[in-house]
């Protein structure tokens, strides 16, 4: 009796494990309990998806023999291009494949674009490198997206879907970089050229008294102006404005040089243009306690000490409206930022975007940088001040427009070699998605494994994690022992019972 009990349930929980398996092929579902949905699908992703109207081949090169902490990367990627699939309905198509098994496919891997890394793997108590492919190609016809490497912790299906936008959009809309006014060149914003580069065809407008600015121009971007701007060129935004047109704004109102120590207020034009809109730029610097540090020298008698100087100049900037073009920021620099105000009538709408942390102040110019300066609560004295908006509404005639303004200049130039804050092209970029109506991937660009470092979290947050950390699994597994104890003791009772009778 007792073994086809046995019998009968094992052939039914066979049955529902094939029945989960059959309907599991037609329906997607997964739990997920991140912050930010790190593993849903946005719905950007699944508009691109059904959209598709050939099919993507993805080959993806991934190493067998890899550490444990590569091998979640390859099976998160594994199970995105599932589900990429389903949703596309079977639109894409994949398969993966081991280069370093044969010579043939490690060329073909590497004539593709996907080269080689070097992980360090523990072997026997000793560390040796490794190498390793980690990346994937995507074909539509005769084009091609490479994906070099994917990497773990980044924004995963950002990359994945911008890679297969880029290979279905036949035609990219146009976004224009005003030049000749001392704005920096399309090389000056290398980073912010290639990221703009997966969804716009970006090119220099230059405004004169012959030319205006294109029809085909979806957004026009002025980056920090240093020469004054002639009237030509605002009449000429206006009626671009007039149309409905679309503007970024980066403005300096002043300028700061750390080597001199000094700064200084800047006139370009641009900002009584500005303040003719209903938008005042001030002359001052903000000042923030939450700052950059930069190493300096300091000659103390003969010696000369290197120490970390806090720059209260260059803000760091975590204080965002809940807005497409902010959401996801975890932090933005912006090097001697001004603060702005808004002064038009109530036919514009004012939107503020970013804000100074809670422990701020201004200085005006001309400003005296005084890095011995021990600076105290009584230098911040204000709060959430703006530092960039939105301003929309009929800003010249009688159709709506859109602005964005950043009162700071520098925020998204590479100087030289250096790289900017990943975050500050995000913002760049994210604001002309948005002015572009083209606010698809904005919200995946930021998606990825958010940055909580716990050194940064207040003392009663940290203590409350180290103190769950630690006794968590203490308190479950007295929880399963006082449940096992109490079924046991149950059990104990009712056979008690049983006998008894």
């Amino acid at each position: 009796m007792k073994t086809r009990k046995y019998t009968v349930s094992i052939l039914l929980f066979v049955a529902i494990v094939i029945v989960v398996n059959l309907l599991s092929e037609q329906f997607f579902f997964r739990l997920d309990l991140t912050e930010n949905k790190q593993y849903t699908l946005s719905g950007a992703t699944k508009r691109i998806l059904k959209e598709l109207n050939e099919p993507i081949t993805v080959k993806a090169y991934f190493s067998k023999d890899i550490p444990a902490q590569l091998i979640k990367t390859r099976n998160d990627f594994r199970e995105m291009l599932v589900e990429y699939g389903k949703i596309s309905g079977q639109m894409v198509v994949y398969e993966f494949i081991s280069p370093n098994e044969d010579e043939e496919v490690e060329r073909e891997a590497t004539e593709n674009g996907i080269q080689p890394v070097m992980i360090n793997v523990r072997e026997k108590d000793q560390m040796k490198q490794q190498r390793a492919y980690m990346g994937a190609v995507l074909s539509l016809g005769e084009r091609k997206e490479i994906i070099p490497v994917i990497e773990p912790g980044l924004a995963m299906e950002y990359t994945l879907s911008t890679a297969i936008k880029k290979l279905a959009v036949v035609n990219k809309p146009s976004v224009g970089f005003l030049q000749g006014h001392g704005e920096p060149s399309l090389q000056e914003l290398n980073q912010a050229n290639q990221e703009l580069g997966v969804l716009y065809s970006v090119e220099g407008i230059t405004i004169t008294d012959t030319t205006s600015i294109p029809d085909d121009i979806k957004s026009l971007v002025i980056i920090r102006p240093t020469d004054s701007l002639p009237p030509v060129v605002f009449n000429k935004l206006d009626n671009y404005l007039a149309g409905g047109g679309r503007i970024f704004i980066a403005i300096n109102r002043v300028n700061g040089d750390l080597q001199r120590g000094y700064g200084s207020g800047l006139s370009t034009g641009l900002e009584s243009w500005l303040e003719g809109k209903g938008l005042h730029i001030n002359e001052n610097f903000i000042l923030d306690e939450n700052c950059v540090t930069a190493t300096m020298q300091q000659q103390i008698g003969n010696a000369i000490q290197i120490s970390s100087v806090a720059i209260p100049y260059v803000p760091r900037v975590n204080q965002f409206a809940d807005h497409p073009i902010t959401g996801g920021l975890e932090e933005v620099i912006l090097p001697f930022a001004s603060t702005m105000e808004f002064m038009g009538d109530s036919a514009l709408s004012f939107t503020p975007l970013l804000f100074s942390s809670e422990l701020s102040g201004t200085e005006s110019v001309p400003a005296y940088f005084n890095f011995q300066r021990r600076w105290t609560r009584a230098d911040f004295p204000l709060q959430h001040q703006v530092l960039g908006a939105i301003l929309e509404g009929p800003l010249a005639g009688n159709t709506p427009a859109k602005m964005v303004v950043i009162a700071d200049g520098d925020f998204p130039v590479n100087e030289g070699r250096q790289q900017v804050n990943p975050d500050n092209i995000s913002l760049l970029v994210n604001g002309i998605d948005w002015l572009s109506d083209d606010t698809g991937l904005i919200e995946l660009r930021t998606k990825g494994v958010s940055s909580r470092p716990i050194k940064q979290m207040e003392d009663s947050t940290r203590t409350l994690l180290k103190w769950l950390n630690f006794l968590l699994p203490i308190l479950l597994v007295l929880i399963y022992g006082l449940f096992r104890y109490q079924y046991r003791k149950n059990q104990r009772i009712a056979r008690m019972e049983a006998n008894f009778s």
